[in-house]
Formats: C-alpha cells, structure tokens, sequence
C-alpha cells in the first residue's frame, strides 16, 4: 500500500499517550482518496464524526476496496475503507440463499482480496491469493458466488499483505432459516479491532528489527530484591537466569500494545463512545467479533451478566459469565438484560492492560458510565509456558534434556490427542536457528480462563464451559492423528509450525471425505489463534470427545489441543495463526484436501 508521506512541520504534535488510548472522540474516516496526497493535506484534513458502518442486506452486493484517510489520534492518515467506511459495511445474509458479491479494486498499484472467515464455500471463492484464486488486481473486479450452509455471527477482511490492518474488515451475519434457540428484542455488533498510525508494512519491519519495542514493563533491580527476599536467592537467581535464555521477560503478552495501537469499537475510539441503545427489561443479543490484527480483547460490562449462546457463530448451550476473553478473529454472542440504570459501559482491555475499546449501552444517546480501572498487569510464570512438570525449561539450542525425538506431523493412528503428556518434537525443530524453546509438558487447559483472568472474583468463559448444542455433526472416530507444533523465536520475531516458516514449507495434505485429528502444541510463550479455512474445528475434551465446533482455535502457551475435521472440501486452503504479523513472519501452511 503506497503510504504518501508524512506530514512535516506544519503537522500535528504527536499525540500523548492518553490521547492515544482514548481516541478522539470525532475520530474516523475523513474523505476518500484519490491518488497521492501531499503531506499538507494530509495534515489539515478535518475529521468528521464517525457514523455507524452502513448495513447491506439481500442476495446482490457491490463492493469497492479503496484509499481514504481516517484520523482517531489527531494524526491523518491513509486507511483502507470498503464503500468508503471503517469496518466496512456490515453484510446480513440469510441462510440457503445464493448470495452474489462483486469485489472492485480501486486502490492505486496493489491487489487485493477479501477472505470471508468461516464460511463453507468453495474453494475458489475463500478470497487468499495464492492458493486457489488469484487476487484482484488494481482496476479489476471479482466476483464471489456462493450459496449458504451456515448462520450465525461471522466476519470478512482481506488476506492480502497487511490491509486488514489498515482498515478492511467488518461484520458479516447470517440470518438462520430456523428460528435460534433463544429470544431477544433486539441486537448490536460489537467489532473490535487496533488501529495504527504507522504503514502497517514498516511496523512489521520494526517487529523484525525489534521485537520488544512495545514492552516498556521490563523488570528492575528493585523487582529482583523483591524476588530474592519471597523466593530465597537462588530461586530468584535461578528464575531470572531461565528467562533470559528465553529472552524474555514475564511481561511478554502480547507483541504490540497501546503504545502503538488505538482500540476501536465498531470504529470508534473510547472517547468517542459507540452507543447501542435499549429499553429497560429488553433482551439484548450482543454479536462481538474480533477484527484486531493483533490484540486479544477481556470483555465484560460491569453491572450486567452475559449469557453466551453462540461461539464461532454455531449455537452452544448457554453459559452465564461476567467475563470473556475474545482472540482474533474468534466470535462469541451474548446476551444481556440490562435493568437498573440508563447506561452501560462495554469494556474491553487489552490483554496486556495497556490500553482498551470502550463503548455504551443506553437508554438515549449521551449517556455514559463509568470507565472501570484496567486490571493489574499480570506476569507470566513458568507453569503458564508449561516449564514447571521437572523437565526443566527447555531451550532449543541450549538445554535440550528431556526432549523426546518424534514426527511432529505425526502419522499415528488412534489415542485421542488431548491428554497431558510430554510433547514428540519434530527433527525439524532441534537445533533450529529459529525455534528459541520448546514446551516440556503440556495440557489442553481447557478449564483455565487464561493469564490475568485468574481469580479475579469474577465469571470468566473458557473453552471448558461451552459446549454445542448438537452431538458431534460427524459420528467417525477420527482414522489418522496430525501432531503440529507452533513454535517460534521471540528475538528474530519468526513463526512457523515444527520450526518451518511458510515459504519453506510442504503442505498438509488431507484425503477428501476423511475425518482426521489435528493436535496442535504451543511451545512458544505468546498466545495463538490458529484458523483453519474451508471446513469446521471440531475441538475436543480432554478425553478426546467433541466438545465446541468453531472456526478458530485458541492455543495459549503451554497447551495441547486437539479437534477433528472433517475434510468435505476439495481445494487448496489456508490454515494460520491468525495474529497478522505472526502469520506474515511464517507461521503458515497450506492444506490440500484432495480426492
């Protein structure tokens, strides 16, 4: 994406810190953009209110991908809009309908594409360059046609280097033909998503460069006294020596934070605050998606219990909570009766803590509630990253004892692929210039809400507690086991599965009509979201039992997971951690399902 310059003295100061976190509250798209913009309109350029993104319905859409400039920092800069608006315009479908998309590209030089995530449709119509369709170039049109299998909360973005980042997703639902197993008066879409100031493209190239730019929490002399004095010195000696060969500090969340990132909430800074309006005793079904690029969301809205009745956009049977964390591109749908007073706030943190999305639900517009303090910081342990089972923690390159040998694509048959148990790492991984640590021992977790959920005094949803309203859509035993590991190293900002970046990768190959078992193991200490195209992720129990069906699977560090999928669609199919950049820097394979 051609970035014009950026603006020079006459430009804006640089935004604070809080401003940053916050938003402006008149923040959004400002105008289009037609070729290049000299700096010193870039800089005048005033923002206008940011209005809700415009809902398209019926079976024929017409969609143009371009350039416009949006400013929610006091800064303008380009972003990449669908029919002029970030997120893009919200597309309702319905279920058994043939639905007709025509995609325009009108930016200046590059292709496009957009991927509509967890939809069944044919392959060619899945929207990633390179696989089985070609992308749009610029001029150019494509047209997507597909008919509906499915309903339910979903969205779509493109797959197409870094643009989702800059501004190309939005909401996607599906009415369904049968009525949903539970009532509500009306809904709201709650998109979230992180917004950046900078090309997209050079913060990836600072990733490379320097992976820790946005952890400004490392620990200090003072927080080592405190350690040694709690945990005797050569404990806290011993624990501050096993970081280091990790190089990393228990502040590691997440990559980039609210240092660099602006949350949005349906486009909308903080300070601008969303409103969803409802009437008192209303049910209200609350359809969240996670757009960010990077950023895991812990929402909740205090004074209001929610009830969870769809994750991925398949009904579960409902789960009553205070709290979710929402990982990209994951969907959860919630319900809530809010009662009691005129306004809501809907907040949604970082998981981090460095920064949130925030907006309102109330009676009338104008309304506000309190803004809730963020959470504590919270500090990685060894058991978060699997390292405390008496394996010691293991570095690859430096300590390898207690590593068992094996395939990781492992081509077993039968045991189900959940239980905890010592992981087999693939040859691909030892000795591997860019695999940094592999995980000793590992457990779905399934019940563990997550790093700086725990014990907080509230409800907070995990894998554990959902469960489909539907037995397994399938019936099979699983025939054959696939054992994939998600490694990485944090220093060069590499990923890849069992030590090997995309690019250099053989695909997964799938017999069409099969179904088959997928165990994936994290041994990175950052959390992952891994999204399989064209077809369900069946996730199971503990005892290898079907458990949630969804279309992305979270994979925090230390765990082993496993699902079963069914592979009923030919073709040639992305299957990624969907954090962009981790995806970009090589954590990536293709799948062949094949006759």
């Amino acid at each position: 994406m051609s970035h014009p310059s950026s603006p020079g003295a006459g430009a804006p100061p640089v935004p604070s810190r809080r401003l940053f976190v916050q938003g402006l509250a008149a923040g959004g798209v400002v105008a289009g953009l037609a070729g290049a913009v000299p700096a010193r309109a870039l800089a005048n350029a005033a923002p206008r209110v940011a209005t809700a993104p415009q809902v398209l319905s019926g079976q024929q859409f017409q969609l143009s991908i371009g350039e416009s400039l949006a400013n929610f920092t006091g800064r303008t800069r380009p972003a990449i809009t669908v029919n002029g608006s970030l997120p893009a315009p919200i597309l309702r479908w319905r279920e058994g309908d043939t639905v007709n998309v025509r995609v325009a590209n009108a930016l200046q030089g590059h292709p496009t594409s957009i991927h509509w995530h967890g939809i069944l449709l044919p392959a060619n119509m899945d929207g990633v360059p390179g696989l089985s369709f070609n992308g749009i170039a610029p001029g150019e049109a494509y047209q997507y046609r597909f008919t509906l299998k499915q309903s339910g909360t979903y969205w779509y973005h493109s797959h197409s280097m870094f643009q989702e980042q800059a501004g190309l997703y939005g909401a996607l639902i599906i009415d369904p033909l049968q009525p949903a197993p539970y009532r509500f008066d009306r809904e709201h879409v709650i998109l979230l998503s992180d917004w950046t100031d900078m090309d997209p493209g050079a913060l990836f190239r600072r990733m490379k460069k320097l992976a820790e730019h946005d952890n400004y929490y490392k620990r200090t002399l003072p927080d080592f006294l405190r350690d040694v004095r709690r945990d005797g010195w050569s404990a806290a000696t011993a624990d501050r020596g096993m970081w280091g060969r990790m190089r990393m500090t228990p502040t590691d969340i997440s990559d980039i934070n609210a240092h660099t990132y602006t949350y949005l909430l349906n486009g909308t800074a903080p300070a601008g605050n969303w409103t969803g309006l409802f009437r008192s005793g209303e049910k209200v079904l609350l359809r969240f998606i996670n757009g960010g690029s990077m950023t895991y969301f812990d929402v909740r809205i205090p004074g209001l219990k929610m009830t969870v009745v769809a994750a991925d956009g398949q009904y579960i049977h409902p789960v009553s909570i205070d709290e979710f964390r929402i990982a990209p591109a994951e969907t959860f749908d919630v319900i809530v009766e809010p009662t009691g007073q005129d306004a809501f706030t809907i907040f949604c943190q970082d998981m981090g803590r460095t920064g949130y999305a925030a907006g309102t639900l109330a009676v009338r517009h104008g309304l506000q509630a309190p803004i809730p303090a963020r959470d504590p910081r919270p500090l990685l342990t060894m058991s978060d990253m699997g390292h405390d089972m008496g394996h010691g923690a293991s570095m690859a390159g430096h300590d390898m004892k207690g590593m068992e040998g094996g395939c990781g694509a492992n081509m077993g048959h039968g045991g189900h692929g959940s239980a905890g148990k010592a992981p087999r790492h693939a040859p691909s991984e030892t000795g591997n210039p860019l695999v940094d640590m592999q995980s000793a021992a590992t457990e779905p977790k399934l019940d563990d809400p997550g790093i700086g959920l725990r014990d907080n005094g509230r409800q907070v949803l995990t894998y554990g507690a959902m469960r489909s309203l539907f037995e397994d859509p399938d019936g099979r035993e699983p025939s054959r086991e696939v054992e994939l590991h998600l490694t990485g190293h944090m220093e060069k900002f590499s990923w890849s599965f069992d030590g090997i970046p995309f690019a250099s990768a053989e695909p997964l190959r799938l017999n069409y009509g099969e179904r088959m078992r997928i165990v994936l193991v994290n041994d990175t200490m950052m959390q992952h979201p891994i999204h399989l195209h064209g077809v369900w992720s069946d996730l199971e129990n503990a005892d290898g039992e079907f458990q949630v069906r969804k279309h992305t699977i979270d994979m925090p560090p230390g765990t082993r997971r496993s699902y079963r999928v069914r592979a009923d669609a030919l073709g040639r199919w992305a299957y990624h951690c969907h954090l962009l950049y981790h995806m970009e820097a090589g954590m990536m394979r293709e799948v062949r399902i094949e006759e």
